[in-house]
């Protein structure tokens, strides 16, 4: 099944890791968004291969507070919270 797994450590400063599995192949946006839904950063962008993927957020050009982030693949939607203390 497709999964998104709640990022590791959360809280983190500055650093963290996004989990996901895909069950088939399929076109990946992993986004990060602001508080007030605007895109901060695109964590990953295009076609991955069934599997797990681990992918190092490194927020340190972020200022502190919650964050949202966004995978994309295939029909699958999934979004997780995550707290960025400095």
């Amino acid at each position: 099944v497709f999964s998104l797994s709640q990022n590791y450590p959360n809280p983190f400063n500055p650093v963290t890791n996004i989990s996901f599995g895909l069950p088939v192949s399929a076109h990946v946006t992993l986004r990060v968004f602001d508080m007030l839904g605007r895109e901060a950063v695109l964590l990953a962008n295009g076609d991955f291969n069934a599997g797990v993927y681990n992918i190092d957020f490194d927020a340190s050009s972020l200022s502190s507070g919650i964050y949202f982030y966004t995978l994309d693949a295939g029909e699958f939607r999934e979004t997780k919270k995550m707290m960025l203390i400095k």
